[in-house]
C-alpha cells in the first residue's frame, strides 16, 4: 500500500503540468512569486507550494493567507484546495468556513486577511510571521506588502504569491521583480496559457479569443505591458454595429452615467433569442451645449417617458421595462428620486478595469453588438483610450473625455453579469 506522501507525488505527476511541478520543486526562497497567464495553473501550483510548507513552517510565528478581499481568497484559493478533484488527499487537510477570519491548514492555525485598501496594513501589525500566502499580489496596496515584509521575522518564513502581469510600472513589478538586489531573495516562475498542457483545447481556443488588446498581452501571453492606445481596439463598426436587431428575449438593464455639468447618457440592454447582448437604444441629454440643467426629478420624468413610448429596433409594440436601472453610484440623489419615482435603481458596480474586461471580452467574441441608431455610444467606443499620464505612474486608466456612453454601458453589464453570463455561454 502506497505511502500517503507517495500517493500525493503521484497525483501531483498525473494532475499538474511539468512547468507547475518544477516551480512547486524550487520554491525555496523568501519571497516565491508565481506571475503570468490566466488559467494558466500558476495559483494552483502555489497553493499546492504553500501546502507542502504549512506542516514545516517554524512554530515561533503565525501563518496567514491574505487576498484582496476573503472572498476573493476563498473563491480563486481556499475552494480549489479543499477540493480532492484539484488537491487529492491534501484536500481533506484544510478547514475553512467561508468569510470565516481563521482555516486551519494540516492543524495549523492559519489568518485570512482581506486587503483591498492602505488601511489594511493595521491588521499585521505586530504580527510575528513564519509564513504568508498571497493571492493577487499586484492588487494589494503596497504599504500593507511593505509591512508584510517586515512581519516575517519567525525563522525560515517564506512568501508564497501569484498575481497576473500589470504594468511595468507597477511596484511589484519595478521594484522588486527587476530589482537585482530585491530578486536575489525572491523566486519568480513566468506562465503563459499554453503551459496548462491539462487544459481542454476548445476552453484554451475561446479563452483566447475572449481577449484583445492589452488583456491578451497580459492575460494570454503574460506580459507586463503599459495600457495604451484604444481601449476597445477590437471594436470593428462593419462587425459589432447592426442595422437589425433580433427578438428581445429579456430586457436586462437601463444603464445610466449621470452628468449635471456633463451630460446623462442611458443605453438600453437586451439579451437576443440567438443568445447575444443588443444596445438596441440611448438616450441623451447635455446641459452645457442645451444651455437648460435639468433637476433629478426632470432627468426622471424625461427617461421614464422616454421608457414607455420607445419602440426599440425589432420590437413590435412601444414600451419597455428594463429588469435593472444601473446608475453611476456616485449619483446618490438622482438614485433616490429614481427610487420616489418608482424605477427601481440599482448603484452601479464601479470596478473600472473589471468593467472595461467584461466590455471587452464581449465585443471580442461577437457577444456584444450595437444598433446603428446608438450613434453617441458607438463614437465613443471608438474613441475611448487609455490615460498615458496614469500610464507613466504605473496606473491603468481612461482618459476621462468623452467616456458618458462607454460608462453607462459597463455599469449595465458588470452590474448585470449574473443574468445573462449563463445564457451566452449555454448558446456558445
Amino acid at each position: 500500500m502506497p505511502t500517503s506522501t507517495a500517493r500525493s507525488t503521484q497525483f501531483l505527476l498525473e494532475r499538474f503540468s511539468p512547468k507547475q511541478i518544477r516551480s512547486i520543486a524550487a520554491a525555496n526562497r523568501r519571497i516565491n512569486l508565481w506571475e503570468g497567464a490566466v488559467s494558466s495553473g500558476k495559483t494552483i501550483a502555489s497553493a499546492w507550494a504553500w501546502m507542502v510548507f504549512v506542516p514545516q513552517a517554524s512554530t515561533t510565528g503565525e501563518l496567514v493567507m491574505i487576498g484582496k478581499t476573503k472572498d476573493s481568497l476563498y473563491r480563486n484559493v481556499l475552494q480549489p484546495m479543499m477540493n480532492p478533484e484539484i488537491f487529492g488527499e491534501l484536500a481533506a487537510q484544510v478547514e475553512y468556513t467561508p468569510g470565516a477570519v481563521t482555516c486551519r491548514i494540516f492543524g495549523r492555525l492559519v489568518h485570512v486577511i482581506g486587503a483591498n485598501d492602505i488601511k489594511s496594513e493595521n491588521k499585521i501589525r505586530g504580527m510575528t510571521c513564519a509564513g504568508a500566502y498571497v493571492d493577487e499580489a499586484t492588487l494589494l496596496p503596497e504599504p500593507f506588502w511593505d509591512m508584510l515584509l517586515t512581519r516575517m521575522r519567525a525563522p525560515g518564513a517564506r512568501i508564497y504569491a501569484s498575481t497576473n502581469p500589470d504594468s511595468p510600472a507597477h511596484w511589484l513589478k519595478a521594484q522588486f521583480i527587476d530589482n537585482p538586489i530585491r530578486r536575489a531573495a525572491m523566486k519568480v516562475f513566468s506562465f503563459v496559457l499554453d503551459d496548462n498542457v491539462h487544459l481542454d483545447h476548445e476552453y484554451v481556443e475561446h479563452t483566447k479569443a475572449s481577449f484583445s488588446g492589452l488583456f491578451y498581452k497580459r492575460f494570454i501571453l503574460g506580459e507586463w505591458c503599459v495600457a495604451e492606445g484604444a481601449i476597445y481596439s477590437m471594436f470593428d463598426e462593419p462587425r459589432h454595429v447592426v442595422d437589425i436587431v433580433p427578438t428581445i428575449e429579456r430586457w436586462i438593464a437601463l444603464g445610466v452615467d449621470y452628468g449635471t455639468a456633463n451630460p446623462l447618457h442611458a443605453i438600453l440592454v437586451g439579451l437576443g433569442i440567438d443568445g447575444r447582448l443588443y444596445v438596441t437604444s440611448e438616450w441623451r441629454y447635455d446641459g452645457r451645449a442645451s444651455m437648460h440643467q435639468l433637476t433629478d426629478a426632470e432627468y426622471s420624468e424625461q427617461i421614464r417617458g422616454w421608457l414607455s413610448t420607445l419602440r426599440p429596433p425589432g420590437a413590435l409594440t412601444t414600451g419597455v421595462q428594463p429588469q435593472y436601472v444601473v446608475v453611476d453610484p456616485s449619483a446618490a440623489s438622482f438614485i433616490q428620486q429614481l427610487h420616489r419615482d418608482r424605477l427601481t435603481p440599482y448603484p452601479a458596480d464601479n470596478s473600472v478595469l473589471d468593467g472595461i474586461r467584461t466590455v471587452s471580452s464581449l465585443l471580442a467574441t461577437g457577444r456584444l453588438l450595437v444598433h446603428r441608431s446608438c450613434t453617441e455610444l458607438i463614437k465613443e467606443i471608438q474613441g475611448y483610450v487609455w490615460d498615458p499620464k496614469a500610464a507613466l505612474l504605473g496606473e491603468d486608466k481612461p482618459l476621462k473625455l468623452n467616456d458618458h456612453g462607454v460608462d453607462a454601458l459597463r455599469y449595465a453589464l458588470q452590474t448585470t453579469e449574473s443574468l445573462w453570463r449563463y445564457r451566452i455561454e449555454e448558446v456558445a
